[in-house]
């Protein structure tokens, strides 16, 4: 008997994944086809994703379910955040800043953290009462963190926190910021001087500039940072003077992926929106479906979807059981968002003219995807990071 092929039938097979995996996807899937989906182009134009959202998925238990017991946490693994995120992708790219703010900066609060600043951040993270930022990327410094400029000074109990960052994600809703300064500007070389901080909104000298308009990814509140002689008590240093950028490096593997998991999660989206469009379109007196060409581009974007989500299936596995993969996250990250793009375009085309229409999905995918190929360290960045590890 011939089985038909489905790219979805991959995603109830994989080994990581358990029947509590596939409980938890399930609830979460029930909540955003309600709370969701209904609302999200509105917070689409109104360019900011509601505070009363963060709790309602607080509520429900869906935000840092892998945080220990103790703090409130489910304890779960990195298996759920991945639900998380590619769940939340498929509502729309602009809820990004939920997964950033559950797997990217709450991890560094957990690994790094003291016992008075986990008990203190971490069960607000869980409840969505605290939204959370990290502060890397400045106007002169992107890819390249040990070249930040903010400085971090200390005097007595505090440090003097002075220079400005920008594409802050979540940035304008934040009430914690996690920022990379230099607490020793002299540094050599400058990245021993790199230092992790947690600033609160209300810190004395702390100001959050306008919120950044963009291509895409409307609902995802972006803002400049400006730091004039703020002062942020010695105790929220994170970690270690010096390590930053070595914590920095070590988190950079999961972030990775999960811009990996959210590129490739929209371009099965964009996929099953265009299989969806072409059978019902009709030209010339037959679906849209039937004409060779659509086939041939339906095919060559199966096949490269398949690709990607085997190869990132299998780094997510490996993640989860401690395994450094740095080069091969690397390599995850720059082809399929790469592939993400390339799909965005054909799907949009097989849209014809609908697809430049924001009554459409597929234009706000096409809008949304491109600044995956940047975020996360660029996809140049990756590809430096691949030619170094091959011992180039």
């Amino acid at each position: 008997m011939k089985v038909k092929y489905q790219l979805e039938r991959n995603h109830d097979s994989r080994a990581f994944f358990t029947e509590e995996h596939f409980l938890f996807r399930d609830s979460l899937r029930k909540v955003l086809q309600k709370e969701a989906l209904p609302f999200f182009e509105q917070w689409e134009k109104e360019k900011m994703v509601p505070r009363s959202f963060w709790r309602l998925l607080g509520q429900k238990g869906f935000l840092c379910p892998w945080i220990d017991e103790e703090y409130g946490g489910l304890g779960a693994d990195f298996g759920f955040s991945v639900i998380l995120s590619e769940e939340l992708e498929r509502v729309g790219s602009g809820l990004m800043g939920i997964p950033l703010h559950c797997d990217i900066v709450a991890p560094y609060i957990d690994s790094f953290g003291t016992e008075e600043q986990k008990s203190k951040y971490l069960p607000l993270f869980i409840t969505g009462e605290m939204i959370s930022a990290i502060a890397m990327t400045e106007p002169g410094a992107g890819s390249d963190l040990a070249g930040i400029q903010t400085t971090a000074i200390k005097e007595g109990n505090h440090y003097v926190v002075n220079g400005a960052k920008t594409f802050i994600t979540n940035g304008i809703q934040a009430d914690l910021i996690l920022v990379a300064c230099k607490t020793d500007p002299k540094a050599d070389p400058p990245y021993t001087g790199v230092s992790l901080l947690l600033v609160d909104k209300d810190t004395p000298g702390f100001k959050r500039g306008r919120q950044l308009e963009k291509v895409g990814h409307y609902s995802s509140d972006t803002a400049e940072m400006f730091f004039d002689q703020a002062i942020v008590p010695a105790k929220n240093l994170l970690g270690e003077e010096g390590k930053g950028f070595r914590y920095m490096m070590q988190k950079l593997q999961q972030e990775r992926i999960i811009a990996a998991v959210n590129a490739q999660a929209a371009a099965e989206d964009m996929f099953r929106l265009t299989m969806d469009y072409i059978k019902e379109r009709e030209a010339f007196g037959k679906p849209i479906s039937h004409f060779q060409n659509t086939q041939f581009t339906m095919a060559e974007i199966a096949t490269e979807i398949t690709l990607g989500r085997t190869f990132l299936d299998e780094l997510i596995g490996k993640h989860m059981e401690g395994k450094d993969i740095v080069t091969e996250v690397s390599m995850a990250k720059w082809w399929i968002t790469e592939m993400a793009k390339k799909s965005a375009g054909k799907c949009m085309q097989l849209h014809g003219g609908y697809g430049y229409m924001e009554d459409y999905k597929i234009a706000r995918r096409y809008r949304d995807i491109a600044v995956t190929s940047i975020f996360a360290g660029t996809n140049e960045m990756m590809k430096k990071i691949i030619s170094k590890n091959l011992g180039m």
